[in-house]
């Protein structure tokens, strides 16, 4: 069993604080971002950063469906860290200034399996993970374009 990881990061024409605010907004923005592996969405508690606690299904592929259910926490300016109470998974948000605009990675990180079904899951997990990221801020740029003074 070992740490697996899985990361993409982008760079946005908005700034900092827009992207920032748009990715804590777990009420209007984050449903937005949602592809079709995303469904069961809700949020329980809160809805804009730190202290939220919302709940998703995450079908990485068809056969592999985790139950999320993250609390949002803002250790320090420019992150956001989800941290699901039902697995060891944990995804970091991270929004630095770049030029005139930001960028964004995003990074999970857990606890895999071991043996042979462990050697697959680090070897194929990161990359569909990574599409689906890389989704997810298409999606955020489409939310940015169409409201830059909001976020």
């Amino acid at each position: 069993m070992g740490q697996v990881t899985a990361a993409t990061s982008r760079t946005f024409a908005a700034s900092a604080e827009q992207v920032m605010a748009a990715l804590a907004d777990y009420r209007d923005t984050r449903p937005r971002m949602l592809t079709e592996h995303f469904s069961e969405y809700e949020v329980r508690k809160g809805g804009q950063g730190a202290g939220t606690v919302v709940h998703w299904k995450l079908a990485a592929t068809s056969k592999r469906v985790r139950d999320c259910l993250m609390s949002v926490s803002a250790p320090r300016e420019g992150t956001l860290v989800e941290d699901d109470a039902n697995s060891s998974m944990v995804t970091t948000w991270t929004v630095t200034p770049s030029g005139d605009g930001a960028q964004v990675r995003v990074e999970t990180t857990w606890n895999g399996a071991g043996g042979i079904g462990g050697f697959f899951e680090r070897t194929f997990a990161p990359r569909g993970l990574q599409r689906i990221y890389d989704e997810q801020l298409d999606r955020l740029q489409a939310v940015l374009a169409a409201h830059p003074a909001e976020g």
